[in-house]
């Protein structure tokens, strides 16, 4: 295994319902969780990998139809925090894994998926500079 830095944290937690404001209102209410406009939360916090900056982990809840986590048939989904995507996405390829060839990049970040092993989709995702 290569010495390159991999996972840095978790990015998100990404859960699929057939109840989603039920879902949210639940988590709202008995966990405390503040729910914002856009449907999920944003739990913020500092690092060693952005000492100065301000980090996040999502927690959204994605309607039940939601394709978003396709092919994976699960109905949840872990967004992990990377260090390089690109390499990252590079090495996970040569390595024989299945790797999405779709790549995102926005001002959100860049963003790739893989497979694991039990069909479940990984959405990996390198943080703007500061984050």
């Amino acid at each position: 295994m290569s010495s390159m830095s991999r996972v840095t944290g978790i990015g998100g937690i990404f859960i699929k319902s057939a109840q989603p404001e039920l879902m949210r209102a639940w988590y709202q209410r008995h966990l405390g969780i503040p729910i914002e406009a856009w449907g999920g939360s944003a739990f913020r916090w500092r690092g060693e990998h952005n000492p100065e900056g301000q980090g996040s982990t999502v927690w959204s809840i994605f309607e039940a139809s939601s394709r978003y986590f396709d092919p994976s048939t699960a109905p949840f989904m872990v967004n992990y925090r990377v260090a390089d995507l690109h390499a990252l996405l590079a090495q996970l390829r040569a390595e024989g894994c299945t790797v999405d060839e779709k790549v995102d990049e926005s001002e959100y970040g860049k963003f790739g998926w893989v497979m694991d092993p039990d069909g479940n989709r990984i959405e990996l995702w390198q943080p703007p500079e500061g984050q």
